[in-house]
């Protein structure tokens, strides 16, 4: 579960740097890109709670 932790740490550094230093002048593709990030990050959130479930069930 450690390593997906840290992923999920680095995943979430990656969206905060971006939302601060690197936005696009246009905010509408600024704000497609954040909440296709978003999405992802809930998307991991989710593989985490399916593995951590299996790897309760054994």
């Amino acid at each position: 579960m450690k390593p997906q932790l840290i992923i999920f740490g680095i995943l979430i550094a990656g969206f905060i740097v971006f939302n601060l230093f690197f936005q696009l002048p246009d905010d509408r593709t600024n704000t497609a890109v954040n909440i296709i990030y978003a999405s992802l990050l809930f998307a991991y959130i989710s593989f985490m709670a399916y593995s951590l479930i299996r790897k309760m069930k054994k």
